[in-house]
């Protein structure tokens, strides 16, 4: 009997194992990147937030209770708005103590990413960029997130894993 019920339990778990949550989701890593360029002629910061396009449909789906379909052509206005409202809610900027908020530019999918552009106007120069950043937080309780800055040539990076949402860069 117990090696029936060894067989039985092997059985049952080699399915889990392939098909619960590791094909759910299809890529091992869920990290997401924000890059942040100092544009010194328009005094702007110029930011992309990189993040798998099935993770990012799947978390707008949780947040929203709406199908999502990033690459749909005819959603264009309504998708802008979830993405808009989901990235501006987990993304903040604090530029040398002050809070900032970035316009949102639009996203565009990359592949098998999605890649979402804001802009940070009116910013003359700094020597401190905080970044709280938790995306995908609701979705991964071993995300990573990524940010680079770059400012006048000099390029300066940082990581954060779950639960952690603070990033600062000194230049």
């Amino acid at each position: 009997m117990s090696a029936l019920l060894s067989k039985l339990l092997l059985f049952i778990s080699i399915p889990v194992l392939f098909y619960g949550k590791s094909h759910e989701y299809k890529h091992p890593f869920h990290v997401s990147t924000t890059e942040i360029a100092y544009n010194t002629k328009s005094k702007s910061l110029e930011i992309t937030c990189r993040i798998f396009t099935d993770d990012f449909e799947t978390i707008l789906n949780q947040r929203f209770k709406k199908k999502i379909d990033l690459s749909a052509k005819n959603q264009a206005k309504e998708m802008n708005a979830l993405v808009k409202s989901y990235v501006t809610t987990n993304l903040k900027f604090v530029v040398d103590g002050k809070s900032v908020e970035p316009n949102y530019i639009g996203f565009e999918n990359d592949h098998e990413a999605t890649n979402i552009y804001l802009e940070i106007e009116n910013i003359a120069a700094f020597k401190k960029l905080a970044v709280s950043n938790g995306i995908l937080y609701d979705l991964f309780d071993d995300q990573m997130n990524i940010l680079h800055v770059e400012k006048n040539g000099a390029r300066k990076s940082t990581k954060i894993n779950f639960p952690d949402k603070q990033m600062i860069i000194n230049f």
